[in-house]
């Protein structure tokens, strides 16, 4: 294990130090192009931070409640901030397929912290009824639930972009997945569907260097994830995933060709996973704390805030209040659902046919009196 350790440490090393990583902004904040080349006014810059911003606070709530047993499980996002600023290069209409680590991208998009927070406490407030205590959707804001098995999400999003072409509608499929995914058939089937029948599609793989323990040097042996587009017959950009402004030119540029009809891109992040793969993972058995030190200097959400100072775009004051009016925001929406009673178990039973067969409410009727029994 330690070799492997010292193996993916000096492979990120390198990486890093390549030059065919697309970026704007340096680690201490500054930007090779000015606020006004981007493309985005001032208060898009700031809606990106706001949640950028939003997903990290949040993060350290739900690992801190999960830790006292309020929730049962999560995946923490930190490091993955950035992808908040895709929902800017998307139109209202366009579908989002996200992945389990998407919260600032999620939040972006318009799903509300009281949502999120009610998902993830799994009461009766819950969106999915508590039956997914991973992921989340929302259909009114076109984001689809995500399967748990990894990279099960990108064969749908390819489909749902070919109809969406066949029904000669003007919108774009986003699909979010990890480095781990490009090792299931799942991707490669979908890429070269995608590719052969130009699918309006953007294939976002957020790799943050390690599928659980497995560091990525020991998943492929291509140069890079965005090469293995090139067998498919399309473009593939590799972007550092810790440079919103980077993250949001790609995205525009990738969208936007998928939209004219020319097929899809696949868009590499290049980005590090922060935190454990999870509430149940020790993520020091397989890689250093210089790595993750090192990562740390390059994360997101600081990298951000200092680029909108510096350009004069926020000050530390408004900073201040921001991350002091979304602690509060976090805060009521823990409590209004610490308020939340619980799905009750016969709801089990519902959803399951489109009408309620005999033998369901058979069962439904067996599990009440169970559980009355019980009382």
């Amino acid at each position: 294990m330690e070799k492997y350790k010292i193996l993916a440490y000096n492979m990120l090393i390198n990486e890093l130090e390549s030059q065919s990583i697309f970026k704007i902004m340096s680690e201490d904040g500054t930007s090779a192009r000015d606020a006004s080349e981007i493309g985005l006014s001032h208060e898009q810059l700031r809606g990106i931070y706001r949640a950028m911003l939003a997903a990290r606070l949040l993060d350290e709530w739900l690992m801190r409640i999960q830790r006292v047993g309020k929730i049962p499980f999560h995946a923490p996002n930190i490091g993955h901030e950035a992808v908040a600023a895709i929902a800017y290069a998307l139109k209202e209409h366009d579908w989002i397929f996200p992945s389990h680590r998407d919260l600032a991208l999620q939040i972006a998009r318009g799903v509300t912290l009281e949502e999120l927070v009610a998902h993830y406490m799994v009461n009766a407030k819950s969106p999915f009824k508590g039956r997914d205590i991973l992921t989340i959707g929302n259909k009114k804001l076109r984001i689809f639930l995500p399967p748990i098995p990894i990279s099960t999400n990108i064969p749908p999003a390819v489909g749902f972009a070919m109809a969406c072409k066949l029904r000669k509608r003007d919108e774009v499929a986003a699909v979010f997945f990890g480095d781990g995914a490009t090792s299931k058939g799942d991707f490669h089937e979908a890429m070269n569907f995608a590719g052969v029948f130009k699918a309006p599609i953007v294939f976002f793989c957020e790799n943050n260097q390690y599928a659980i323990s497995c560091p990525v040097v020991k998943q492929t042996a291509s140069e890079s994830l965005a090469i293995k587009a090139t067998a498919y017959g399309f473009p593939g950009i590799r972007v550092d995933g810790n440079d919103p402004l980077a993250v949001y030119l790609a995205a525009r540029e990738a969208v936007d060709r998928a939209r004219s009809g020319e097929g899809p891109t696949l868009v590499e992040l290049f980005m590090y996973r922060l935190g454990p793969h999870s509430t149940a993972d020790d993520a020091m058995r397989y890689r250093t704390i210089e790595e993750v030190r090192m990562w740390e200097e390059r994360e997101p959400v600081k990298r951000f805030k200092c680029f909108l100072v510096k350009s004069g775009i926020m000050s530390e004051e408004d900073d201040r209040k921001m991350r002091e009016e979304i602690e509060a925001a976090i805060r009521r929406a823990i409590e209004i659902n610490e308020e939340q009673p619980p799905h009750p178990p016969e709801s089990i039973m519902d959803d399951v046919y489109a009408e309620r067969l005999w033998h369901i409410e058979e069962e439904r009727e067996n599990l009440s009196s169970e559980l009355s029994n019980k009382v």
